[in-house]
């Protein structure tokens, strides 16, 4: 049982160097009770869709305990909202989080569907600390996006109980890092994908689109 800290939602749309133009990124805490619904939270925005939005990735999660690793490495105080996140708890693993896990937030039920991959964006946010998206990588400190499985209503001080967990055992942190380790880690990789796809095959998980090409990859290497 974790604890919801702080719901944050765009706050303002940024110009950005990259593809899309503009950023929403910035996220800040609101107050009081937030509706959530299949596309993310009610007043939310997401400018990249393409790749920080839709259905499988409606809402970002990120830990304190994950943010504050990074406060002395940044040299900074990580605030809820910082990392572009919806969701900050406290108590819970969330960039250990089992993919198809399953939480209920006040009175939303939101499942994990895969790891952050870091990108340009994200550093360019933080001020470009040096080697970000690699430090990041490697600290496998992902968060987990989540779909809105039933929508509803959330707010902080809110419990997030963990109400389903699959017996896959792969967790969001098991995925990204060693996808990310490359060639020396494709067997691990393949094993790690031969489980998804045969608890989605089960019925047991849904994996977003994403999670399904990079499984498919990891299978025909």
């Amino acid at each position: 049982m974790g604890e919801l800290l702080a719901v944050c939602r765009v706050h303002q749309l940024l110009p950005d160097p990259g593809s899309v133009g503009i950023t929403a990124i910035d996220k800040r805490p609101v107050e009081g009770r937030v509706r959530v619904g299949r596309y993310g939270l009610y007043a939310d925005v997401q400018a990249d869709r393409a790749n920080h939005g839709g259905e499988d990735q409606a809402v970002y999660a990120y830990a304190a305990e994950d943010a504050e690793f990074w406060e002395p490495e940044l040299e900074r105080e990580v605030v809820p909202g910082l990392f572009g996140e919806n969701l900050r708890t406290r108590g819970l693993e969330v960039s250990g989080a089992l993919i198809g896990e399953r939480w209920r937030v006040g009175s939303a039920v939101l499942e994990v569907t895969q790891p952050r991959t870091p990108c340009a964006t994200f550093a360019r946010r933080l001020g470009s600390p040096p080697r970000w998206v690699r430090r990041f990588t490697e600290a496998n400190r992902t968060g987990a996006y989540l779909r809105v499985v039933e929508p509803g209503d959330l707010g902080a001080g809110d419990a997030v109980e963990v109400i389903f967990r699959p017996s896959h055992g792969v967790s969001a942190a098991d995925w990204f890092g060693t996808w990310s380790a490359g060639a020396p880690a494709f067997a691990e990789l393949a094993r790690l994908a031969g489980v998804l796809r045969a608890s989605a095959d089960a019925g047991e998980v849904r994996l977003s689109e994403d999670m399904d090409v990079r499984v498919a990859k990891a299978l025909a290497r």
